[in-house]
């Protein structure tokens, strides 16, 4: 005879499902939002008053980053 859960254990494990797709959800909305409202001041004169949201701002650092070793690498020294 095969082990039956009891109702209790049974609507908890429901629950945190409910749970965990509320969560879920919370979080992409506030990972959508994060990513698209512009709220970060732009890092240059030409962004002066304008806006960035997150992606574009590590974007921008990003290209900072590897600006520094394009300059570095092509030095005409050895």
């Amino acid at each position: 005879m095969p082990l039956r859960l009891p109702r209790s254990r049974a609507s908890a494990r429901g629950q945190n499902l409910v749970e965990y797709s509320v969560i879920n959800v919370v979080m992409t909305t506030g990972l959508l939002l994060a990513t698209t409202v512009k709220l970060i001041p732009g890092p240059q004169e030409r962004f002066a008053g304008a806006k960035m949201n997150i992606l574009e701002a590590l974007l921008w650092s990003m290209q900072i980053y590897l600006d520094g070793f394009a300059y570095v690498l092509n030095q005409p020294f050895p």
